[in-house]
C-alpha cells in the first residue's frame, strides 16, 4: 500500500466478528466513512483497510489483503483519521502498479509530495465543456461509424472468448487526437494512457505489458493491475486509483488522458461479493441496489472542464455474461455512458477482427465531433449511408436464407456482395493496422460504389460526383 500522510488516530484491540474480508469493530469513537485503518495481527504484520459503514459504537471495516491469519482477540485496529490517498506524479507514466498503487516493476515509489484522495473531487456540472474533438483510434469501425470524442465515455461490450483485450491494446497503442483531413500539416496529439485491469489472469496481464513494451507505448502508459488471485476487495479500489492519477494528469497538468478499464464485470462481481458478505438486501441477480450509483461514481469522473486544457476520455470494457446485453452490468453501464461498442459473436466466428457489430453499436456524441473542419465534410452523410446500406443488407441476407440467393433480384444480390466486402474490408483489419480517417472514408466510398447510384439517397449529389466510383459514376 502506498504511504498515506495522516495524523495519529485511536487504536482498538480486538474485534467482534471477522467474515471474509469484512471485520466488525466495536468501541471506536468518531470514526468516519471511508477512513483508512491499519490492522496488525498477533505477530505484528501490517495490512490496511477502510471503513465501509459506521454506527454509534460499531463500524464495518474492509480489509484490503483479506482477513487470513487474523484472530478476534489478537487483532489491533488503528484508525488513521483520513481517507485513502495515493501519490500522483507525471513520473508514474511508464510504470506498472498494483491495484493499490504499489510498484510492480521493481522501481521505487513515485517521488512526490502530492497525495490525492482515491474517491476524487466532484466536478461542478456548469464547469464542464461539451466534447467536440474526435479521437483517432485507427480502427475503421470506431472512427468511421462510432466516433470517439475527447472527454467521452464509450464502453466496449464484449463476451467471453472474444478479442476485447487485443482491441483495448490496439486502441492504447494507436490513440491520437486526430488532425482534420483538410489540415494535413496539423500534428496529431498523443494521449497519456491510464490503464486499469481488474481481476485479469496472469497471461492477460503479461499480454498487456508485453504489447505496450514492444510497441514503445509503455512510456506514456501508467498501468494498474489487479490480478485474478489478488483479494477481490482491492478490485474496488483499482479503478479509483487509476482515475485519481488521470484527474491529476488532466486537470492539474493539462494533459489529454485516455483511461481504459477492463474488466468492469469483474469489478461488479467483487462489489456483489462484498455486498453479500455484509448481508445487504440484493437486487437484480444478487447485485447490490446501489450498483448504478457506484458505477456512475466511476464513469462520471470523465470529461473536460473550463479551468483546464486537459481532458479525460474513458473506455470501460466489460464482458456480458452469456452475451446478454440486458444483464445488470451492461444494462446500467449503457444508461450512464454515451453509447457502446458491441462485439459480435458471429463476426468473431467468421474470423473477422475486430468483430465490431456495427448495427447495435452507437456513439451518442459522434454527430458533434465529425464533419467539416473536424474529420471531413462528407463524413456525417457517408456514415448514415454506410449504416443504412449495411442494415438493408442484413434484411436481404435473412431473405436469402429462406428463398436462396439465386432467387434474389439484381440489386439485392449487389447488397449481399456489398455486405460481404464491408465485413472483410471495412470492419476487418489487422491488429497492427493503424488507419487514418482519410483511409477509412476512402474504403467506405469504394464499398458504397458497389451499389447502384440511385440507391445512395443519404449523400449529396456533390459528394456522389466527387467520391462515387461505381459503373454508373458518369450518369
Amino acid at each position: 500500500m502506498s504511504d498515506v500522510i495522516v495524523q495519529s488516530g485511536q487504536e482498538v484491540v480486538g474485534v467482534s466478528r471477522i467474515t471474509g474480508p469484512i471485520m466488525i469493530v466495536e468501541g471506536a469513537a468518531n470514526v468516519s466513512y471511508d477512513e483508512v485503518v491499519e490492522i496488525r495481527d498477533g505477530r505484528g504484520n501490517l495490512r490496511r483497510g477502510r471503513v465501509l459503514e459506521v454506527g454509534e459504537k460499531t463500524c464495518v471495516v474492509q480489509v484490503f489483503a483479506g482477513s487470513t491469519g487474523l484472530s478476534i482477540d489478537g487483532t489491533r485496529v488503528r484508525f488513521l483519521g483520513d481517507t485513502l490517498r495515493i501519490p500522483v506524479a507525471e513520473e508514474m507514466l511508464g510504470r506498472v502498479f498494483d491495484g493499490l498503487g504499489n510498484p510492480l516493476d521493481g522501481g521505487p515509489q513515485p517521488l512526490t509530495d502530492h497525495f490525492a484522495d482515491v474517491n476524487g473531487q466532484p466536478i461542478n456540472p456548469t464547469a464542464r465543456i461539451y466534447p467536440r474533438d474526435y479521437i483517432q483510434t485507427g480502427v475503421s469501425a470506431i472512427d468511421g461509424l462510432n466516433t470517439l470524442l475527447r472527454g467521452q465515455k464509450l464502453p466496449i461490450f464484449s463476451g467471453a472468448g472474444m478479442p476485447h483485450d487485443q482491441l483495448a491494446a490496439q486502441i492504447v497503442r494507436q490513440a491520437t487526437l486526430g488532425a482534420p483531413t483538410d489540415a494535413p500539416s496539423a500534428e496529431a496529439e498523443q494521449f497519456a494512457i491510464v490503464f486499469a485491469a481488474m481481476g485479469v489472469k496472469h497471461d492477460v496481464a503479461n499480454f498487456f505489458r508485453r504489447s505496450f513494451t514492444d510497441s514503445g507505448a509503455l512510456t506514456r502508459v501508467a498501468m494498474f493491475l489487479n490480478l485474478a488471485d489478488d483479494p477481490p476487495v482491492e478490485r474496488l479500489v483499482t479503478p479509483r486509483a487509476a482515475l485519481t492519477l488521470a484527474e491529476y494528469l488532466a486537470y492539474e497538468k493539462g494533459m489529454h488522458v485516455l483511461v481504459v478499464l477492463t474488466d468492469m464485470t469483474n469489478y461488479c462481481e467483487a462489489l456483489r461479493q462484498i455486498s453479500n458478505i455484509r448481508g445487504e438486501v440484493p437486487s437484480r441477480k444478487g447485485y447490490p441496489g446501489y450498483l448504478y450509483s457506484d458505477l456512475a461514481s466511476l464513469y462520471e469522473r470523465t470529461g473536460r472542464i473550463r479551468t483546464s486544457e486537459g481532458s479525460i476520455t474513458q473506455i470501460p470494457i466489460l464482458t456480458m455474461p452469456s452475451d446478454d446485453i440486458t444483464h445488470p452490468v451492461p444494462d446500467l453501464t449503457g444508461y450512464i455512458t454515451e453509447g457502446q461498442i458491441t462485439l459480435g459473436r458471429e463476426l468473431d466466428h467468421s474470423g473477422i477482427y475486430p468483430p465490431i457489430a456495427v448495427l447495435p453499436s452507437l456513439s451518442r456524441l459522434m454527430k458533434d465531433g465529425i464533419g467539416q473542419g473536424r474529420t471531413r465534410g462528407d463524413h456525417p452523410r457517408w456514415g448514415a449511408q454506410l449504416y443504412a446500406a449495411y442494415a438493408h443488407m442484413q434484411d436481404v441476407r435473412s431473405l436469402a436464407s429462406v428463398i436462396g440467393e439465386e432467387e434474389l433480384g439484381e440489386v439485392d444480390q449487389k447488397y449481399l456482395k456489398f455486405g460481404r466486402a464491408f465485413e472483410k474490408e471495412f470492419i476487418n483489419q489487422s491488429p497492427t493496422e493503424n488507419r487514418t480517417i482519410e483511409q477509412t472514408l476512402s474504403i467506405g466510398w469504394r464499398l458504397l460504389s458497389m451499389l447502384p447510384k440511385d440507391e445512395l439517397t443519404r449523400v449529396s449529389l456533390d459528394e456522389l460526383k466527387q467520391y462515387y466510383q461505381g459503373e454508373d459514376a458518369k450518369h
